[in-house]
């Protein structure tokens, strides 16, 4: 393993691996993907990026939004000498790759995008919270601003409803680490971007997108959309899982998605 000053390698898989990026969405860092490395970590090498303000990187400082954040994972992969890995983000992690996917399309080799933010719209369940949460941390501090953050986020309603099962106390052990410059950045997740539709319509990459069963219906919303444009989309709803499906059921979410990629690689071949 080695760690950076804003991502961490696991090479385990060896040096004629492919590569797997993962990277997490605001409040989380890369401890968010541990048992998909355990899962994944002897078949790909690993590259887990933890955003500017997150982690490893929480020393980065502002501005933070979508361009920063997919700027950062272009740079990490080229600093670590990663390309055409295979990538996998969770809400504005997955947005974030996703533009990063539409500047340069022979980055990836193929997307997986969990409860994904589409680039560029409103979702009122994310805007609205992050608003309040920065309001809070402004005028409360930071600690009460992580306990609304948890309170209130839908996409932690199955952690809060059933803590044992869906692992609630270390995911608020990964927030109560984050320091929070993110929130405070005035419309983190819905800053003016360039339209990315046209990008997407030119996507070829296989694109696997994620949502629970319960899942916010923003995230569900915004997969809709990008299942409509991008060419090579496929759909997974994962039975009992939430706004964190790779969280909560992570042994289902991993399984779904080697097969998702195999079944992509499989054709792939078969146009080669």
């Amino acid at each position: 393993m080695t760690q950076t000053d804003s991502c961490i390698v696991l090479d385990t898989a060896g040096p004629a691996a492919d590569w797997m990026v993962l990277v997490h969405g605001v409040s989380q860092d890369h401890r968010l993907f541990d048992v998909q490395v355990r899962y994944f970590q002897e078949t790909y090498r690993i590259l887990l990026i933890d955003l500017p303000g997150h982690g490893v990187s929480s020393s980065i400082p502002a501005p933070y939004g979508l361009k920063e954040f997919s700027e950062h994972i272009r740079e990490c992969m080229a600093s670590t000498g990663v390309k055409n890995a295979t990538f996998w983000g969770t809400h504005l992690g997955a947005s974030a790759g996703l533009i990063a996917a539409c500047d340069e399309f022979d980055l990836f080799s193929a997307l997986v995008l969990e409860s994904p933010v589409f680039p560029g719209r409103a979702l009122p369940s994310v805007s609205n919270l992050l608003s309040d949460v920065a309001a809070t941390a402004k005028e409360q501090g930071m600690m009460e601003a992580r306990d609304l953050w948890w309170e209130k986020g839908p996409w932690f309603d199955l952690m809060r409803s059933d803590p044992e099962r869906f692992r609630a106390a270390e995911q608020r052990r990964i927030i109560e680490d984050f320091k929070g410059g993110p929130w405070l950045e005035k419309d983190l997740a819905s800053k003016p971007l360039d339209s990315v539709e046209d990008k997407l319509r030119q996507l070829q990459v296989p694109t696997i997108l994620i949502n629970g069963e319960h899942d916010v219906k923003d995230f569900v919303l915004a997969a809709d959309a990008m299942e409509e444009l991008i060419p090579n989309a496929k759909r997974i709803s994962i039975p009992g899982a939430g706004g964190f499906p790779l969280w909560e059921l992570p042994e289902l979410v991993n399984e779904r998605v080697s097969d998702a990629l195999a079944d992509a690689t499989s054709k792939q071949r078969s146009k080669d």
